[in-house]
C-alpha cells in the first residue's frame, strides 16, 4: 500500500514539475530535467557525528544545497535557505545544507552561529565524495530531489531561496 502511495505521489510531483516548466513558473536558474535522474549513494556526517545519507530523507522532497564556508556566494545565500526551511520545512519538504569544508564541522557550526542560522541542520562531507558523485562543478549547487530520491532539477550558483516566487514554487512539495 505504501509503495502505491509513493508511486501516486511521484507521478503527481512529476506532473506538477512538468506543468510548471511549461507554464514558466519554474524559478529563475532552476533547470528541471525531462526525466528524474537516479542519484548515487551519498553519505555525510551529521552534527552529532553520526553517518547519514540521502536515503535517510526518502519519502520527502529535498532541496540539497552543496556549499562551503569559504565560498562567498554560499555564505550569502545560506540565510535565505534557512528562511525557506523555516517557512516550508517539515515532514514533506527538507532543505539539506551539505558543507564540503575540509576543516570539519566546527567551522560550519561557527558560521551557522555567527550567521544566526536557526532552522537548518548542518551536514558535512569533508572528503568531497558527495560532490564528485553528484557531478558538482561549482559552488553553491542545489539539487531538487523527489520523494523517491531522484534528482528532478538543479540550480548552479546562488539564489534568493526565500523570494516569494521560490516559496510559492516549493509550497507544492509540502505534505
Amino acid at each position: 500500500m505504501k509503495s502505491k502511495f509513493l508511486l501516486i505521489l511521484m507521478i503527481s510531483i512529476i506532473s506538477d514539475i512538468s506543468a510548471a516548466a511549461r507554464s514558466g513558473e519554474v524559478p529563475p536558474g532552476l533547470v528541471l530535467h525531462a526525466d528524474p535522474r537516479p542519484l548515487p549513494p551519498v553519505r555525510f556526517v551529521a552534527k552529532d557525528g553520526s553517518i547519514g545519507s540521502l536515503s535517510d530523507f526518502r519519502g520527502q522532497t529535498v532541496l540539497l544545497n552543496i556549499w562551503a564556508t569559504w565560498c562567498p556566494p554560499c555564505r550569502e545565500e545560506m540565510p535565505t535557505l534557512d528562511r525557506l526551511q523555516s517557512r516550508l520545512g517539515g515532514e514533506g519538504f527538507q532543505v539539506v545544507a551539505l558543507s564540503i569544508d575540509r576543516a570539519g564541522m566546527s567551522v560550519v557550526e561557527t558560521f551557522f552561529r555567527d550567521a544566526k542560522i536557526q532552522y537548518l541542520t548542518p551536514y558535512l562531507d569533508n572528503s568531497g565524495g558527495a560532490s564528485r558523485a553528484l557531478g558538482v562543478t561549482g559552488l553553491p549547487t542545489t539539487l531538487l530531489i523527489d520523494a523517491a530520491g531522484r534528482e528532478v532539477g538543479r540550480l548552479v550558483g546562488p539564489a534568493q531561496w526565500d523570494d516569494p516566487a521560490m516559496i510559492s514554487y516549493f509550497e507544492r512539495y509540502r505534505k
